[in-house]
């Protein structure tokens, strides 16, 4: 009888085991399957403030990329033919970045310009989307209004999970530090004479 018993225990161990093992890895595909684009949570940070100087003077600061290592406590490093001057449609560049601990590089394209008013830029990882960048820029008395917006969507669960949980308040917490940063790189600088006003 105490064979069959421990053979029973044995077994039913074995079989809660393995249904353990099965519930695991069904939660992992779950959470690390593409979702469908339509289903994608896209978050939205938002950080503006208003630089002391001209307009012109901030639009060509912040769409050429050269300079976003100065300011921009994520970037790293960028390169590309185009890294020297303010991005045209089209153009692209190549970004070494550490965003809330994680390191990797980007390739931006950019995707719209109106002079010293809008410049927007898209990203792509190892060819899958990685986000976009929108700077809104507005001549004001006390110099220029500076709106960057960073959106980007969660590819799967476990992304929308960490994103909710850490993600999004470190890269939130980096975003308006990056701002912050602009308008002191910017307002110690002097105004460029006849640029923008």
């Amino acid at each position: 009888m105490s064979r069959r018993r421990t053979h029973r225990r044995r077994t039913h161990k074995r079989r809660t085991l393995f249904v353990g093992f099965l519930v695991l890895a069904g939660a992992a595909a779950v959470l690390l399957l593409p979702l469908p684009q339509s289903w994608r949570p896209v978050t939205h940070i938002v950080n503006e403030a208003t630089i002391a100087q001209p307009d012109a003077v901030v639009f060509d600061y912040v769409s050429t990329p050269a300079n976003w290592p100065n300011w921009h406590p994520s970037s790293l490093a960028v390169t590309g033919a185009s890294a020297g001057h303010s991005l045209l449609p089209g153009e692209q560049v190549t970004e070494t970045f550490s965003v809330a601990g994680r390191r990797g590089q980007v390739v931006w394209t950019a995707v719209e310009r109106s002079p010293s008013s809008a410049w927007m830029i898209q990203g792509t990882i190892d060819g899958r989307e990685a986000g976009a960048v929108r700077y809104t820029l507005a001549r004001t008395p006390e110099g220029t209004h500076f709106r960057r917006e960073f959106s980007y969507a969660a590819p799967n669960l476990l992304f929308a999970l960490s994103n909710w949980l850490v993600l999004r308040k470190r890269i939130e917490a980096e975003s308006a530090e990056a701002v912050t940063r602009l308008r002191a790189v910017l307002e110690a600088r002097k105004p460029s004479p006849g640029a923008g006003g």
